[in-house]
């Protein structure tokens, strides 16, 4: 068996007992340890260089990644102004590397394997909801609810433990189809506006109608935008106002860096009640 060659197709660090129930004899991966092809990381675990830093840390603490860590390794839409620094959760008799490091001790809602370097997606949302701010964790759980297909009913029968979280699961949806979206209904939120996401009108669906008439488009993060893309966009913007729809169109660097701008305008158009249906 090449051992290497295991490792390295399983992300780079693997727990020993996998590799030994693959296949690989004690004394062969002993020799695979000698001779540098794989290294050893504390006692149960054997990497190579393509290991994750963070999954490298979670073994070396006898722990998993937690919290916005597990966010950030499973590609969920983390907001510009997440904190940065390692989440870890770690079993009694772990030990938390030094630097800085967030150590997360709670009993897992989900049990646990000790081949597992993360911690279950529900423990994760479980952490953001008290950790970050309740923006933040909101922009983080619903890039969870759409990247991993998770029915609200399903949320909703997680025992969460926390305030916090049961207020997230009665408000997260899934609907935004990125993290600004989550961003600019959940500021409008307080306004007690009727705002659905993701409505097909004019061929093309749109990120946020407000009301009955009042289109808002978001453009995200992506100075790539190409030429006929962009053409793509003023075309559906103009179909709409020939509907009778007033379009608003804000970029990624408006709702992140100048949301008082966004408001004012906003409300210039509620005033003048461009989101009704006259």
């Amino acid at each position: 068996m090449d051992i290497r060659a295991y490792v390295e197709n399983a992300g780079g660090i693997v727990h020993r007992q996998q590799v030994l129930d693959a296949g690989a004899s004690a004394a062969g991966l002993r020799a695979a340890i000698a001779s540098g092809a794989v290294r050893r990381v504390r006692r149960y675990w054997v990497a190579t260089e393509r290991a994750s830093p963070d999954l490298q840390a979670a073994a070396e603490a006898t722990g998993r990644l937690a919290c916005i860590s597990a966010a950030r390794h499973r590609g969920w839409w983390m907001p510009p102004d997440t904190p940065s620094g390692l989440h870890l959760h770690v079993t009694p008799g772990g030990r938390p590397p030094p630097g800085d490091v967030t150590t997360h001790w709670r009993t897992p809602l989900v049990p646990t394997s000790a081949f597992d370097l993360i911690e279950s997606v529900a423990d994760t949302l479980r952490h953001i909801a008290v950790c970050v701010s309740r923006e933040q964790a909101l922009v983080l759980w619903e890039s969870a609810v759409r990247t991993h297909r998770i029915p609200t009913a399903e949320l909703a029968r997680i025992p969460w433990r926390s305030t916090a979280a049961v207020e997230l699961c009665a408000i997260a949806t899934g609907e935004s189809g990125s993290g600004i979206e989550t961003i600019f209904v959940h500021r409008l939120r307080p306004r007690g506006l009727v705002i659905r996401q993701q409505v097909p009108l004019a061929g093309h669906d749109v990120d946020a109608l407000v009301g009955d008439r009042l289109v808002v488009q978001l453009d995200g993060f992506a100075f790539h935008s190409s030429s006929a893309e962009r053409t793509r966009d003023l075309a559906h913007d103009r179909a709409l106002m020939a509907l009778g729809y007033r379009v608003l169109r804000f970029s990624y660097a408006e709702i992140i860096y100048a949301w008082p701008a966004v408001e004012a305008s906003l409300t210039r158009a509620l005033s003048q009640q461009l989101h009704l249906q006259h």
